[in-house]
């Protein structure tokens, strides 16, 4: 329990020692749901003008889960324009995912017959794999295409940092306009 509130301990004065290099924090690291990450993901977001909250900037991220023998990967990567002033921002920004899915296959006989002792015989066994995700998905590993709609608040110095997001995504089979993100973090 010491070593665990030693490494928290060393964990926020390392933040509060990010803090203090500018005058704004223009980096920010935040766990999203939803959003470019499609299930959820750990980003990184940072301005290309560190003089400037309201400027370009890009956010890198990562996540992924596996559960029963289902496992998902999201590296979504965005470039982004914050629009505000004092801490409140509008946030628009254009995007790719890059995400890789896995499932569990499940086989079907879709024809036999069944021979004399009335134990059916598979003549043709079809393996069958379903890999949508939101929506349909020409195969994995694969892109998809990412929009990002939303509000973000900041700190002027720095701290908990939180934002909410309409995130449209595309690929070459569709257009999913509903799909939404939220993310608290830290900003730096």
């Amino acid at each position: 329990m010491k070593k665990l509130v030693l490494v928290v301990a060393l964990l926020l004065s390392s933040l509060a020692a990010f803090a203090q290099d500018g005058p704004l924090p223009t980096r920010s690291v935040f766990a999203e749901l939803g959003g470019s990450g499609l299930a959820y993901s750990f980003n990184y977001d940072f301005r290309f003008d560190s003089t400037r909250m309201d400027s370009w900037g890009m956010r890198v991220g990562a996540g992924g889960y596996s559960i029963d023998g289902d496992s998902f990967f999201s590296l979504p990567v965005l470039v982004n324009k914050l629009y505000g002033k004092d801490g409140r921002y509008f946030e628009l920004g254009l995007g790719l995912t890059f995400f890789g899915i896995s499932n569990q296959s499940y086989s079907y006989c879709s024809s036999g017959y069944y021979d004399a002792n009335g134990m059916y015989v598979c003549l043709n066994q079809d393996v069958e794999s379903n890999i949508d995700f939101i929506l349909p998905v020409d195969g994995s590993p694969s892109l998809m295409g990412t929009m990002n709609i939303g509000y973000r608040k900041i700190p002027v110095d720095g701290g908990f940092t939180w934002r909410v997001n309409l995130t449209p995504i595309f690929n070459n089979n569709g257009f999913w306009p509903l799909f939404a993100g939220v993310g608290l973090g830290y900003a730096f």
